[in-house]
């Protein structure tokens, strides 16, 4: 099961960005402002009993994979940043 093999993914970005210092608590209420400004999208209602513990394994598995596309993308990003700010 993807879920349970990354557990330590999460723990490790979550120490990555804390003990970087980059991103201070008012940037942080930002962004989750900004996410929960859209209310075009559906919230995942988890007490709902027509989820069954497969869905919610297979919604969480996707969500991990998400996470990595887009941390690896990010990655790339700063280096490539980094890189033409040495230039």
């Amino acid at each position: 099961m993807v879920a349970e093999e990354n557990k330590s993914v999460w723990a490790d970005s979550d120490s990555e960005e804390s003990s970087s210092g980059t991103s201070s608590s008012r940037e942080s209420e930002d962004e989750v402002q900004c996410l929960m400004a859209d209310d075009t999208e559906k919230v995942f209602e988890f007490s709902n009993p027509e989820f069954t513990r497969e869905d919610l394994v297979t919604a969480l598995n996707e969500m991990v994979l998400e996470y990595k596309k887009l941390s690896t993308h990010s990655r790339k990003l700063r280096l490539k940043t980094k890189l033409r700010n040495e230039h």
